[in-house]
């Protein structure tokens, strides 16, 4: 007896282990099993549907009668309550559009009237023909059969004068621009001049602060006019300047 209970006790872990596994092995093919059941069932359960009866066809004739008198009862609809209100909205809403459009229009009108103006002072001011050198009239100032030695470089003096620098040469037809201008400033024109004393350039220098566009005008017009002694020992080119001080007219 001592034996067998020994035997008990060292097994019984053992024996424990078997049965749960059996028992976890019968539960699972008990589910298994309900599992499948479930599923046979769920397939048997089909539903037919019998054939939708298909409409009667209506005649051409009553359909059209419908379409009438669908088409007469549209003005009683429109005639309810309902429409009305929405009818009211519709308008008040056109004319607040219509008020916004006219306030838009306006101002639009108005920046295409101030655009048209623009163009037509563009165009006036286009059109009308550059001043040409050769068709400015001025003075002008000759030494004729003078001593060259009495001829000096500076022409005039106070407020308005013309003076040129050119070594060793004078000049024999002098144009007089300064009293041309309603402006006044001064206006220094680099020259070149040949052996004969003919000026072949004359280019005006930007001055600070003069912007007319007439005192640079007159003065290459002047310059480019302007006549010195022949000298075929002078440099050729020769290289000067002549100051030009305009008077306010």
């Amino acid at each position: 007896m001592g034996k067998f209970y020994e035997i008990y006790k060292r097994n019984i872990y053992g024996v424990i282990g078997t049965l749960v596994f059996h028992i976890l092995l019968f539960a699972i093919f008990l589910l298994a099993d309900i599992e499948r059941k479930g599923n046979l069932q769920e397939e048997e359960l089909l539903i037919e549907l019998p054939e939708l009866i298909a409409e009667p066809e209506i005649p051409e004739e009553e359909q059209e009668n419908e379409d009438i008198q669908e088409e007469e009862l549209k003005p009683n609809e429109a005639s309810s309550p309902l429409s009305e209100t929405q009818s009211n909205r519709t308008n008040e809403a056109s004319n607040r559009l219509a008020q916004n459009d006219k306030f838009f229009n306006e101002d639009y009108m108005k920046e295409v009237e101030e655009a048209k103006k623009l163009v037509s002072d563009v165009n006036n001011q286009l059109a009308k023909e550059k001043v040409k050198l050769e068709d400015i009239k001025m003075p002008v100032r000759t030494t004729g059969e003078m001593d060259p030695d009495s001829i000096g470089n500076s022409v005039y003096s106070g407020e308005s004068n013309i003076v040129y620098y050119l070594e060793n040469r004078y000049h024999r037809s002098l144009p007089i621009p300064v009293y041309l201008t309603k402006r006044g400033g001064k206006i220094i024109v680099d020259i070149t001049v040949d052996r004969q004393g003919r000026v072949i350039s004359a280019e005006p220098q930007k001055t600070p602060g003069i912007n007319d566009e007439q005192l640079y005008l007159y003065a290459r017009a002047a310059a480019s006019r302007t006549i010195f002694n022949s000298d075929p020992k002078a440099p050729e080119p020769q290289r000067g300047t002549i100051h030009y001080t305009f008077v306010p007219q």
